[in-house]
């Protein structure tokens, strides 16, 4: 009895035509943008999170992770931002002056009054790596109390939160 199936000789298909290659992004090939955000009525810690994302470059097609692949992020109206709960009180920033008895505690609505760039940089910095890398690309954050910013120069692209995933 035969078999009631044809074999199908096709040629082979050369892989050398198929542009299945990874793309690794370099130094040379990264595309950094100048992004501004408004702090506006946002929530600290989504804030920060997606401010992270954005220097990280992590929405990026060519994301590479040992690489500053990100953008460049200038955050305006630090002083705006929200934190929800009993937060505003409730919660420690803790500094050390490295002198003896010199550990100095600080509320974010004492900050705020004081310094309220300080709170967002704190957040972001937190959720980005604890390393050189992570150093780096704490340089690509600039946040400015207010509405008004020095870095026009660089044609920045507004953008929503609310847009990103």
């Amino acid at each position: 009895m035969q078999p009631n199936f044809q074999v199908n000789k096709q040629k082979s298909i050369n892989v050398n035509t198929l542009s299945y290659k990874t793309i690794s992004a370099n130094k040379e090939t990264v595309d950094k943008q100048w992004l501004i955000v408004d702090a506006e009525n946002e929530i600290l810690g989504r804030l920060a999170s997606k401010v992270a994302q954005l220097i990280r470059g992590k929405y990026k097609p060519e994301y590479t992770p040992h690489i500053d692949c990100g953008d460049n992020v200038i955050v305006i109206n630090a002083e705006k931002v929200k934190l929800t709960g009993n937060k505003l009180t409730d919660k420690i920033y803790v500094r050390y002056t490295g002198y003896p008895g010199g550990q100095r505690f600080a509320t974010p609505k004492e900050m705020l009054a004081k310094k309220p760039e300080f709170i967002i940089e704190k957040a972001v910095k937190g959720m980005l790596p604890k390393t050189k890398l992570g150093n780096a690309l704490h340089g690509n954050l600039f946040v400015y109390s207010g509405s008004s910013h020095p870095h026009e120069a660089q044609q920045p692209k507004e953008i929503k939160l609310n847009t990103l995933k």
